[in-house]
């Protein structure tokens, strides 16, 4: 099903396409006749905007490149070959999105929503096929100016919008809370919260807290009508599906309420390393054996206790690349706690007091980020921390835990050329105790850790060479099928991938998508679907990876979805 176009646009279509001229020339005045009418809808429908310039941007305007690359993280998908949007919107306040959406609908434009620019496919602001092979006209609304962060320490909650980055809501949450108050997300402070929160979010404190999208209490969205809904608006079926369905396939979420959770004034972190030297058979062997203890235990270690593994390459002064294994930890409590309980629960790994740091919660951030050395908290706010690159990234959910054979896979994988790194995050916890159906992230009971596989160059983007490092990611992963969870094979939307599957322009199907979409949610990928049969039938909001819409015209079947539990 393919979204309506508007009267206006499909006649200035047809006016043009009966005109002697060039197609070159034909393009370039359909283009034109767009972004004027396109002008006047943000007047009329916004006429608080004195200038809608501002807001509107075309590619045939000298702001457009920046504008569209300023947040474009994957380099990947920075190429003049990439798609672009028909048309780029930056709309600075809820009104101003509203009428973005508003005048897509009304000229036959899909709908792409930015805020930070991480997704990892960069489905938020590119089409992964040229016009010239059928993709669709689509316009991208980019959120970044929404960025305001207010903290209420006393309801324990903070506003914030899309735009604003991790690190601006965690400065902002330590500044107003005096240090007493944090929120559960993920550990890279450039990543914006528009994205991460409708993803999910996992973080070093969902053993103890959940997801970040476990602790969204109110948003306010606009839908494909371009209305702005509040929680009580919107109605609890697209509240849900906001919570952690995906970034871009049911509305432009312009802020979120989040709750935020109580942290110790002082919390520890310990970073320990083991190296591999190849050959050396009797320390890998003792490796083996300490990631196996360590899975063992790490996902039912008391829900104060963090403790993920990371698989890397060292480099020698040689240039021989030896696997490095990293056990990371956060402990919400003293070094004196943090080495008494490693010292019950995973005595193998020798931490020791001096390994151990204590910190604030604001700290800890930094910390885990890789700011070792005392850096202020300001740091956070730098919105350029993270440095562009090519990249690619796969994920993988476990059951039970990887067998030493492989384990030494993984380990003689990491230090092959153009290789990269592993993350293993363990669950339990919080992430275990929360119902499957609470929300659309439904990896939770038996998924005891996520594997993400990680690979990035720089300054290269010769298609040969990016080959390579892709041919490494996707080993790495089908490497791992024997051991990954199975059907479905999890995914996570947040890690984003299309190697697991697409919509096709124009024969966008729920059937067809039900290949990834239930790797992505499992048995809640039906009820999005209908929640997006619900709100956006004609999917204004739509990209290779968006919802499918999914009507059901049977009432029972409707209740029965919304009170649906898939625990098993």
């Amino acid at each position: 099903m393919q979204p309506r176009f508007g009267g206006l646009s499909l006649l200035l279509f047809l006016l043009l396409a009966a005109s002697p001229c060039s197609p070159q020339e034909q393009e370039h005045d359909v283009a034109g006749a767009l972004h004027e009418s396109f002008l006047r809808c943000v007047a009329n429908v916004s006429p608080t905007t004195a200038d809608p310039s501002r807001i509107v941007h075309a590619p045939s305007e000298p702001s457009y490149p920046s504008l569209l690359n300023a947040t474009i993280q994957n380099l990947r998908f920075a190429s003049p070959r990439t798609p672009h949007p028909t048309l780029l919107l930056t709309p600075a306040t809820a009104g101003e999105a509203r009428a973005c959406v508003a005048c897509c609908r009304r000229h036959g434009l899909t709908v792409r929503a930015r805020s930070g620019g991480h997704d990892y496919e960069g489905l938020s602001y590119r089409a992964v096929l040229p016009r010239s092979a059928g993709a669709r006209p689509f316009a991208v609304v980019d959120v970044a100016a929404l960025r305001d962060v207010r903290v209420d320490p006393a309801r324990r909650e903070a506003r914030v919008g899309p735009g604003a980055t991790l690190g601006e809501l965690y400065y902002a949450v330590a500044r107003e809370s005096g240090g007493t108050l944090g929120f559960p997300a993920g550990i890279c402070p450039t990543v914006c919260v528009g994205g991460h929160l409708s993803g999910g979010g996992f973080g070093p404190m969902m053993r103890k807290h959940g997801l970040a999208a476990d602790n969204v209490v109110g948003a306010e969205v606009v839908d494909a009508e371009g209305r702005l809904l509040d929680r009580a608006a919107m109605g609890e079926g697209l509240f849900w599906a906001l919570r952690g369905g995906g970034g871009g396939s049911f509305g432009v979420v312009v802020s979120w309420t989040v709750q935020l959770v109580p942290v110790p004034r002082v919390v520890s972190a310990f970073t320990v390393r083991r190296l591999l030297r190849r050959g050396d058979q009797r320390q890998t062997q003792s490796t083996l054996r300490l990631l196996t203890k360590w899975q063992r235990v790490a996902h039912a270690l008391p829900d104060d206790l963090f403790v993920k593994a990371a698989i890397e390459p060292k480099l020698d002064s040689a240039g021989e690349r030896h696997p490095l294994v990293v056990f990371k930890s956060l402990f919400l409590g003293n070094c004196s706690g943090m080495v008494a309980e490693m010292s019950t629960h995973l005595p193998e790994l020798g931490v020791k007091p001096s390994d151990c740091r204590d910190m604030s919660w604001i700290q800890s951030m930094l910390y885990f980020y890789g700011y070792t050395n005392g850096q202020p908290a300001e740091v956070l706010l730098d919105r350029t921390l993270q440095p562009k690159d090519y990249y690619k990234i796969k994920l993988d959910y476990l059951t039970s835990p990887i067998p030493a054979a492989g384990l030494a896979g993984l380990l003689a994988r990491i230090v092959e050329d153009r290789g990269g790194s592993i993350d293993i995050d363990p669950q339990g916890g919080a992430m275990g105790a929360t119902p499957e159906s609470a929300t659309p992230y439904a990896h939770r009971r038996r998924y005891l850790y996520n594997v993400q596989y990680f690979v990035k160059w720089g300054g290269d983007a010769n298609v040969s060479y990016e080959d390579g490092h892709l041919g490494w990611v996707r080993g790495v992963h089908g490497f791992m099928t024997p051991y990954a969870s199975s059907r479905p094979r999890a995914a996570y939307i947040n890690f984003r991938d299309l190697d697991l599957g697409r919509n096709v322009e124009g024969e966008t199907s729920y059937e067809a998508a039900r290949a990834w979409g239930e790797m992505y949610f499992r048995g809640n990928f039906r009820r999005l679907a209908m929640v997006k049969g619900e709100v956006d039938p004609e999917q204004v909001f739509w990209s290779e990876q968006s919802i499918p819409p999914l009507v059901v015209a049977d009432a029972g079947e409707k209740q029965s979805e919304s009170g649906l539990v898939l625990d098993s």
